[in-house]
C-alpha cells in the first residue's frame, strides 16, 4: 500500500479516459459508465466506480449508475482507512461484502441498518490502484452467489485493465467535485408477502417509475421544510409528503428532552399513539424509544403479518455481521449470502418488544430524527445524536419495501434537522422572553388614589425580544412616578440593557429626583455602559393629592390624557433627546394640573400603526373604547392592544401602562387584599378560599363568599397545575362590584373546555371544564397578559348578586 504510486493529479472537472474518448456528455460510452451498466446487470440497483482522489488518500465515485433512492445512498467520499466495503476492497485487494456501509456503530437489535447489499471489487492493474467498483442490491433480492462474485471481479479486472492503458496514454483518471449519473432504470417494484395489501410506486411495468416516484415526496418534503419556521409548519410538512404517501394511520412527530420524548405534533387517528409516545422514558423498550435511542440512524420497522404476527422487518444477519465487513474471497461465503426464504422467515419472527406493534397486528415505522450519515459527506466535529423520533401507525399489515426504507430515513433525516432548527429558535425565544420577564414588574405597586394597569407584548414578526418596559414607582414625597421606555433593538442586549436602566430609573425616582434630572442622570449611565444601544423614555410624576403632573420626555411618544368627558389629548413635553446621547443638552419637563377622574395612557412606539406614526389613531381609539370600557382599566388595556396592534401584527414590542387619577376623595378608594401562594401548593387552595371569605366578611359582603370561593378554587388549581410557578392572588372592592385576580407565569390562556367523547379530546378538556363555572357565576371573566405571564381576572356585580339572592 505505502509503494504504490498515486494516480496522476487532475483537474476538479469530470474523469477523462483520454483526447479521443468520449466526454461526460456521453457517459455510457466511457469505461467508467460501461463498468457501472455492466455491474448493473447483475440484479443490482445501483452500481459506482470510486476513484482515488489525487493525493490517495480517499475515495470519491467518478460514476454511479441506478435509479434513486438507491444512488442518493452512497456515500460521496471515504477514507482509505474505514470499514466500508469500498475502502475495504481496494486495501485488502480482495472482494469485501456489507449489509451496512455505516459499520462503525454497533446497530440496535431489531433495527434496520441499511436496506441495501453492498458488494465491491478493486480496480487494481499492476502496481496501479485506481479505485473499486462497487454494486447495491435490495437486501430482500438475494445475497450475492459466487457466480455473482466471479462476474463481479471479471468486470473489474476488465475495466481496471482499461484504465490502465489509458493511464498509459496519459489520461486524467482522478474524480471530479461530483460524479456523473448514469440513469441505468431496470428495477420494478416487488411483490408485498402474501396477504398484505401491495402499496403501489409508480406506474407498473415503466422502469426507474417506482424510483422516481419516490424521490418526489422526498423533494416536496425538503422544499416545504426548508420554509418551515414552527413546528406546524414541520407537521404539515410531514403530513403532506410522508403521512399521506405512505398512507399511515397517524403520525407523531416527538421531541427527545430532559431525557423523555414529548410529542411535539400529529395527524390523522393520532389520539393512541400520542398517547403511547409522549412522554415515554429514553430507557424503555418501547418501540420509539428505541429508536429514539439510536445514535446511528438505526430505524425500526414493523411490517405486521395478516395474522397479527409483528416484527422489525430487517432480515439483514446478526448484529455482528451487521456491524462489520467481510472479506469474501471468489468461492466462500458472508454476509448477504442467505437464502431469500431465511430472510423472510427472520423478518416475519415476532418481536417480544415490539410493544405497540406486536400485539395489534398493525405495521408500525418509528425513525429516528436524525441527519443521515450515508449522505453527509462533511466531516463532523461532534457525534450525531438522535432529535427524537417519527412514529407512522398502519391500519392493518403492510410490508416495507427497501426503497421506501431507504426514502423513509432520508425523510427522517431532513424532518431531524427541522424539528432541531425549530426546537433550538423556540427555546432561545423562550429564554428571551423569559429574560425580559424576569426584568419587568411582577406586579404593579399599588397607590392610594390612582388605579393602574399595564400589558406587555413581544413583537410576533421578528420573532425575538426587544426592550420595553413601565414601572410604577412611589417616589419619597409621596408622588408616584409613572414610566415607559424602550431600548432599541430586538435582541439580548436590547433585554439586559433594558434591565439596567429600570433599575436606574427606579433608584433616582427613589431618591426623589424629578423627571427632567431623573432622564438626566440615566441618560448619563446609559452613555458610560459601553452599548451603542439608545432608549427612549417618558416619565410622569404624580402628586395624587392636588393631581399635578411633571412630564418629561427623551424622545419618546408623549402620553395621552383622557379627561372626563371623553376629550382626548397629548399630554405636552419638550421631545429632548433620547437616552445615551453624549450633546450635554439639559432635559426639561412640563407640569400639568389632571381632574379628577382622568386617564392616562403611556405606550411604546410599538403600540402605534406604521402608516400612523403620529399617534391620531392611537387618540381616537382611546376616546372609543375608553368610553365603552367604563372604569375597567384591564378591559380597556386589552381592546387597547387588540385595535391597535391587529393591523400591523405586531412588528414591534409593545407595552402599555393605563393610569387613572381618582382624586382627593378617599371614599373612592378600592379595598384590597393580597395573598402569595409557593408554585404546586395545592394545598393552599384551601388558604385561597378562606383568604377570599375573610376578605369578603370584612367588606361586609359574605353573601358572595360562596361564588367566589368555588371560583377562586378553579382558577387557582389551574394556575398551580398548568403554570408551575408562584400564584399571587388580588381580591379588590370598588363599591359596585368585586374583582378578583390570579396571576401566574404562564403566557398560555386558559381555555374552557366542553366533555369529549374521544380520548385525545377528553384529555385536552381535562382542565377547562371548571372555566364553564366561572363563566356562569361571574360578571365578567377574561385573561390579561403582563410582563411576566397572565392574570386571570373576574369580576362579580355586588347588586346582581343580592338580587339573585333574594329571588
Amino acid at each position: 500500500m505505502g509503494g504504490d504510486p498515486p494516480p496522476r493529479r487532475g483537474d476538479d472537472s469530470p474523469p477523462r479516459t483520454g483526447p479521443a474518448a468520449a466526454g461526460p456528455r456521453d457517459p455510457p460510452r466511457d469505461p467508467l459508465g460501461r463498468a457501472a451498466s455492466n455491474a448493473h446487470r447483475l440484479g443490482a440497483v445501483a452500481a459506482a466506480v470510486y476513484l482515488l482522489t489525487a493525493d490517495g488518500s480517499e475515495l470519491r465515485p467518478a460514476v454511479i449508475g441506478g435509479s434513486p433512492p438507491a444512488v442518493l445512498t452512497l456515500p460521496g467520499r471515504m477514507a482509505l482507512d474505514t470499514l466500508y466495503s469500498s475502502a475495504h476492497a481496494l486495501v485488502t485487494r480482495e472482494p469485501a461484502f456489507l449489509a451496512d456501509p455505516d459499520p462503525q456503530r454497533e446497530p440496535e437489535p431489531g433495527t434496520v441498518a441499511y436496506p441495501y447489499t453492498v458488494a465491491a471489487v478493486p480496480l487494481m492493474q499492476g502496481e496501479h490502484r485506481f479505485g473499486s467498483l462497487t454494486v447495491l442490491r435490495t437486501a430482500d433480492s438475494g445475497g450475492y452467489s459466487d457466480l455473482d462474485c466471479r462476474r463481479l471481479r471479471r468486470i473489474g479486472d476488465r475495466h481496471a485493465a482499461a484504465l490502465a492503458g489509458l493511464l498509459d496514454q496519459g489520461a486524467v483518471l482522478t474524480p471530479g467535485n461530483l460524479p456523473l449519473l448514469v440513469p441505468v432504470f431496470g428495477t420494478l417494484a416487488p411483490s408485498p408477502p402474501h396477504g398484505i395489501p401491495e402499496i403501489t410506486w409508480g406506474v407498473p411495468g415503466v422502469a426507474g417509475s417506482v424510483g422516481m416516484s419516490l424521490m418526489y415526496p422526498l423533494h416536496r418534503l425538503a422544499a416545504m421544510l426548508n420554509r418551515a419556521t414552527t413546528m406546524e409548519h414541520v407537521t404539515a410538512a410531514a403530513e403532506f409528503c410522508l403521512r399521506a404517501p405512505f398512507r399511515a394511520q397517524a403520525m407523531a412527530l416527538a421531541s427527545a428532552a430532559d431525557g423523555r420524548l414529548w410529542v411535539v405534533g400529529h395527524s390523522g387517528r393520532s389520539s393512541r399513539l400520542v398517547h403511547e409516545v409522549h412522554g415515554t422514558p429514553l430507557h424503555a423498550r418501547t418501540p420509539a424509544a428505541r429508536a429514539a435511542q439510536s445514535r446511528a440512524g438505526r430505524a425500526l420497522f414493523f411490517p405486521a403479518s395478516p395474522d397479527g404476527e409483528s416484527g422489525p422487518g430487517t432480515g439483514r444477519g446478526t448484529p455482528k455481521d451487521r456491524g462489520h465487513a467481510a472479506v469474501v474471497p471468489d468461492g466462500g461465503s458472508g454476509p448477504g449470502r442467505g437464502t431469500a426464504k431465511d430472510r423472510e422467515r427472520a423478518a416475519m419472527a415476532p418481536d417480544s418488544e415490539s410493544g405497540v406493534a406486536g400485539d395489534r397486528g398493525h405495521a408500525l415505522a418509528c425513525l429516528p430524527l436524525i441527519g443521515s450519515r450515508h449522505v453527509v459527506d462533511l466531516p463532523i466535529a461532534r457525534d450525531d445524536h438522535t432529535v427524537g423520533v417519527c412514529c407512522l401507525a398502519f391500519g392493518g399489515p403492510r410490508s416495507f419495501a427497501p426503497e421506501e426504507m431507504a426514502v423513509l430515513s432520508m425523510m427522517a433525516g431532513l424532518l431531524g434537522s427541522a424539528v432541531e432548527r425549530v426546537v433550538l429558535g423556540a427555546r432561545c425565544q423562550a429564554f428571551a422572553e423569559n429574560v425580559q420577564a424576569r426584568l419587568l414588574p411582577s406586579a404593579l405597586t399599588e397607590v392610594p388614589r390612582l388605579s393602574t394597569a399595564a400589558r406587555y407584548q413581544p413583537a410576533t414578526v421578528c420573532g425575538e425580544t426587544g426592550g420595553d418596559w413601565y414601572d410604577v414607582i412611589r417616589m419619597p414625597d409621596d408622588r408616584v412616578a409613572l414610566v415607559i421606555g424602550d431600548v432599541e433593538g430586538h435582541t439580548i442586549e436590547s433585554a439586559a440593557v433594558m434591565g439596567q436602566l429600570r433599575s436606574a430609573v427606579a433608584a433616582y425616582a427613589a431618591e426623589g429626583h424629578g423627571p427632567a434630572a431623573l432622564l438626566q442622570r440615566t441618560g448619563a449611565l446609559l452613555a458610560r455602559l459601553g452599548t451603542d444601544l439608545l432608549a427612549t423614555c417618558c416619565v410622569v410624576a404624580l402628586d395624587t393629592d392636588d393631581g399635578t403632573a411633571e412630564v418629561a420626555l427623551a424622545g419618546h411618544p408623549m402620553p395621552l390624557l383622557r379627561l372626563p368627558d371623553g376629550t382626548v389629548r397629548p399630554l405636552r413635553a419638550p421631545a429632548n433627546v433620547p437616552l445615551g446621547l453624549t450633546n450635554g443638552t439639559p432635559y426639561h419637563a412640563w407640569k400639568h394640573t389632571l381632574p379628577t377622574g382622568a386617564l392616562l395612557m403611556l405606550y411604546s412606539d410599538g403600540l402605534l400603526d406604521p402608516v400612523d406614526p403620529g399617534g391620531t389613531g392611537a387618540s381616537e381609539l382611546l376616546a372609543t373604547l375608553g368610553r365603552e370600557a367604563g372604569d375597567n382599566l384591564e378591559d380597556l388595556a386589552d381592546r387597547l392592544l387588540q385595535g391597535m396592534t391587529g393591523s400591523c401584527g405586531r412588528r414591534d414590542d409593545t407595552a402599555l401602562l393605563l393610569a387613572r387619577y381618582k382624586g382627593a376623595d378617599d371614599r373612592a378608594m378600592p379595598r384590597t387584599g393580597r395573598l402569595h401562594i409557593h408554585r404546586r401548593d395545592l394545598r393552599a387552595v384551601a388558604q385561597a378560599r378562606g383568604f377570599v371569605h375573610e376578605r369578603l366578611r370584612e367588606w361586609g359582603l359574605a353573601d358572595l363568599s360562596d361564588d367566589l370561593q368555588l371560583m377562586t378554587s378553579e382558577v387557582v388549581t389551574n394556575a398551580l397545575v398548568h403554570a408551575g410557578s408562584d400564584v399571587d392572588i388580588r381580591i379588590r372592592f370598588f363599591g359596585d362590584r368585586v374583582r378578583l385576580e390570579v396571576r401566574d407565569e404562564a403566557t398560555d390562556p386558559p381555555v374552557p373546555a366542553l366533555y369529549s367523547l374521544s380520548e385525545e379530546g377528553s384529555s385536552r378538556a381535562e382542565h377547562g371544564r371548571g372555566l364553564y363555572l366561572v363563566d356562569a357565576l361571574a360578571r365578567a371573566w377574561n385573561t390579561s397578559p403582563n410582563g411576566r405571564g397572565k392574570t386571570v381576572w373576574l369580576e362579580v356585580d355586588v347588586r346582581d348578586a343580592a338580587d339573585r339572592r333574594m329571588t
